[in-house]
């Protein structure tokens, strides 16, 4: 396959859905994080478009508290200037004037340019419910023809497998696979970028990355809040959907696939595709489901407190699920994913327990585990066995600690949103899903939800707001593999930011 093909100057960011929360919040800000560092080349023209009537001053308002500013006041310039590349538009979703009046404002400016190849790139920033009218407008009054259209979707990419492909389906006429950059903001997260190049970059890592040495891999995903008010929406969709389907299934994939042949993105996503295809099914009496109830101290309200809530909803907002792969890697580890609101701690991490070694002269010896943390405080740390410091034959654990924000003190670390839209930029579809990953996902995941939201299926059990989780979690974590025998005997040093 061919290197991308990409356009550094003159280059057209439509932003569809410009006047809402991830536009302003996430969209806008990456563009003018890429255009403060550097990476966003003066000469691109940025639109907004949206329903909303706003003057593209009022725009300004809206995004400018979000823009981050890490060298103080010399950004404040960097501001004026990225605006000055901002115009805005409003226009209807679904029919032809607002689309011809965006056509007419690209046409003129890359006129002015004389540009003879156009490179367009379109962020749908929008709900499901207008993102088909969108493309179609966008195919009839707005495509580069003659030059490079990109287009951005962000998720929810269908509800499960049937709305999945039909949506596949009819974007199929409108845009090519090589237009189409399917966003999961957590594969721009840097400890995920770095999964591949710290399993098959180093040597030690590498040899022992299969079966033979790893007894289990916990994916973990916990938020210390609950729905605050956006149940409503939350309800329709669950946890599963929300970021285990998605997110979290991409994060086990980079764990999990063989070695790429090379950094091309067909051969990261051929790789990706090849496990996905190798998991078994979810199996329903191997699941833990949960739903948050009040805290202990009741100054926390439960789920169904919420009053955008159904109040028999049975709505899972705690999984955790485990996964087999049948392949000669990984045969026999448990991979087991869990992710839940209102618990005690806001994380994301990756959790590699090493197998036990041979019983003889140690007793009891703590398991080796690999922490990759991808947020908060960004690290990879190794937990590892030594002799206690004096006299004493005993052991501790200890840690080799990279934590970022020490080591890479000077390093500008981009945001995942930067990221993405960079990759997007630049034609790179490494960090994007492709068709055949998602029909997969869908196809692993569809029964297991269907079985969650069956009348039949009992309700999810109730967890204290605040709390760790179900009754029983550390039973399943036990029944799938994962050995406690050296959390209890292990504290982090006053001085490290890592947690157990």
């Amino acid at each position: 396959m061919s290197s991308p093909v990409s356009f550094e100057k003159n280059t057209v960011v439509v932003i569809f859905g410009a006047s809402g929360d991830l536009a302003k919040k996430k969209t806008f800000p990456a563009l003018f994080g890429l255009f403060r560092e550097g990476y966003l080349d003066p000469s691109t023209k940025i639109i907004g478009y949206a329903r909303s009537k706003l003057t593209t001053h009022e725009l300004y308002d809206k995004i400018q508290p979000h823009l981050k500013k890490p060298h103080g006041e010399k950004d404040d310039q960097k501001i004026k200037e990225f605006f000055q590349m901002i115009n805005y538009i409003s226009g209807q979703y679904d029919t032809d004037e607002g689309f011809l009046t965006l056509n007419n404002e690209i046409q003129t400016f890359e006129k002015s340019k004389g540009i003879d190849i156009p490179h367009r790139l379109f962020y749908l920033a929008l709900p499901p419910s207008v993102f088909l009218p969108v493309a179609k407008q966008l195919k009839k009054n707005v495509y580069a023809h003659n030059g490079i259209t990109r287009v951005i979707v962000e998720k929810p990419f269908g509800h499960d497998l049937e709305s999945a492909r039909k949506l596949q389906a009819d974007l199929a006429p409108l845009f090519k696979e090589e237009e189409i950059f399917r966003i999961h903001h957590y594969l721009g997260k840097e400890l995920v970028k770095n999964l591949i190049p710290l399993r098959f970059g180093n040597k030690f890592l590498n040899s022992s990355w299969n079966k033979n040495s790893i007894q289990n891999i916990q994916i973990s995903f916990k938020e210390p809040f609950g729905t605050e008010g956006r149940g409503g929406y939350f309800d329709s969709i669950g946890i599963v959907r929300d970021v285990m389907q998605n997110h979290l299934l991409q994060v086990l994939t980079l764990l999990t696939m063989d070695r790429p042949i090379s950094f091309n993105s067909e051969d990261i996503r051929d790789e990706k595709v090849k496990v996905l295809k190798s998991l078994a099914p979810i199996n329903k009496d191997d699941i833990l489901l949960g739903q948050y109830g009040k805290s202990l101290d009741g100054t926390k309200p439960g789920y169904l407190d919420d009053d955008t809530v159904k109040p028999d909803s049975k709505c899972v907002t705690f999984a955790a699920l485990t996964f087999r792969i049948n392949n000669e890697r990984w045969d026999g580890v448990p991979i087991i994913m869990r992710a839940g609101k209102a618990l005690d701690a806001g994380k994301v991490e990756i959790r590699v327990q090493y197998k036990n070694i041979p019983t003889g002269m140690f007793n009891a010896m703590p398991n080796n585990e690999l922490v990759i943390r991808v947020q908060p405080n960004a690290a990879v740390y190794l937990k590892f066995n030594a002799k206690t410091p004096g006299l004493s034959d005993t052991t501790s654990v200890t840690d080799l600690d990279l934590t970022y924000e020490n080591r890479y003190r000077d390093f500008w670390i981009p945001e995942a949103y930067e990221v993405l839209i960079r990759d997007a930029l630049l034609g790179d579809h490494s960090n994007f899903v492709r068709d055949d990953e998602l029909d997969i996902s869908w196809k692993l995941f569809t029964p297991l939800l269907n079985y969650i939201e069956s009348p039949e299926t009992p309700a999810p059990s109730i967890y204290p707001y605040g709390s760790r989780g179900p009754d029983g979690l550390a039973d399943y974590l036990k029944k799938n593999g994962f050995d406690y025998n050296g959390n209890e005997t292990y504290s982090w040093p006053v001085t490290s930011p890592n947690t157990q």
